[in-house]
Order: C-alpha cells, then sequence, then structure tokens
C-alpha cells in the first residue's frame, strides 16, 4: 500500500489495517520458524507497512496537537 492510499483512510480505518498487519507479520513469523515461508521478503513488507502506518498516525496526531495548541493561542 502507498502512503497515498493510508493517508486517504480514516483513522478507523488506519487502526483495522494496523491491526491486520501486525496479524500477518505474526503469521509469518511463525512460518518463519517452522521453515514453511516461501517468501522471506514478505516480513520486510509487513514491517515496513506497519512503520508506514504507525508514522501517518503519528502525523495526524502532531497535527491535532498544533491545532489545538493554536486555537488555545488565540
Amino acid at each position: 500500500m502507498k502512503p497515498a492510499e493510508c493517508r486517504a483512510m480514516s483513522d478507523e480505518q488506519l487502526m483495522l489495517t494496523l491491526k491486520d498487519t501486525v496479524k500477518h507479520l505474526f503469521q509469518l513469523r511463525f512460518q518463519s520458524a517452522t521453515e514453511r515461508l516461501e517468501t522471506p521478503s514478505e516480513i520486510r513488507k509487513a514491517k515496513q507497512e506497519i512503520a508506514r502506518i504507525k508514522t501517518i498516525q503519528r502525523e495526524r496526531e502532531l497535527a491535532a496537537l498544533s491545532g489545538a495548541a493554536t486555537q488555545g493561542a488565540k
């Protein structure tokens, strides 16, 4: 998923996607431990997806805090 696609999602959709990706990463790690993982690059992709989602969530959090700070200063 591209960053633009993630940014177009609502907060709830991001949370659900994050949960699904974390579950998927767990399954991939389990497969890796049992030596049944066909594509090891999937672990890296899942980690990148998690980082991307968390970054977008943090950007939104900081924007909300910044907006609240400017509202309080007026």
